[in-house]
């Protein structure tokens, strides 16, 4: 980013390739829709552009880019709570995570279909799981699980002590370990 900040156009497009499927990962379960995760997502790459100059290494970047998407995933969620569109489903996807398409799935696979059943299944409930989570509960917990941060790190991406995250992310577990029971005898 220090480079991006002195303007090198080719470090910026290394930041987007390194953060951008990882973004969009992380806003497309905080939002529920991979198309507005996209957006939201591009939003984020634009604000930090625009911030370039001012940028000051006082954290990580991934601190301070998680940070930015936190709070627009937090204003995309209000603005779309507020509008009333109803959006016609595609048959072919369930949920904000479309499941594999056949053509993606090697053609020796080893799983039966059973098995792949079952996985779909649990995935399913997870997600549903994880759609009763309140905004800070979800972003906590998938920063820290699908990003690897740690609780400083979060606690500065959400403008949070250290030790709120670790509460935050205790009640998060509990409420999937409740969520979950009957799943994982």
């Amino acid at each position: 980013m220090l480079r991006v900040r002195d303007g090198d156009e080719v470090a910026f497009a290394r930041l987007v390739a390194t953060y951008q499927d990882r973004l969009i990962g992380v806003l497309t379960n905080l939002i529920g829709d991979r198309t507005t995760a996209e957006d939201v997502a591009q939003e984020v790459f634009l604000r930090v552009y625009r911030a370039r100059q001012g940028y000051e290494a006082n954290a990580k970047f991934s601190t301070w880019i998680f940070s930015i998407a936190h709070n627009l995933a937090s204003n995309t969620r209000r603005t779309l709570g507020r509008r009333k569109e109803t959006q016609l489903a595609d048959p072919e996807i369930s949920g904000p995570q479309a499941a594999p398409q056949p053509q993606s799935v090697p053609e020796k696979s080893a799983l039966m279909p059973s098995r792949v059943m079952a996985k779909a299944e649990l995935m399913e409930k997870v997600q549903t799981a994880m759609d009763t989570l309140n905004d800070r509960q979800r972003m906590a917990l998938l920063l820290h699980k699908f990003e690897g941060m740690n609780y400083i790190d979060i606690g500065a991406a959400m403008e949070m002590s250290p030790q709120a995250v670790k509460s935050l992310l205790s009640r998060a577990r509990d409420q999937l370990r409740i969520a979950l029971e009957e799943y994982a005898k």
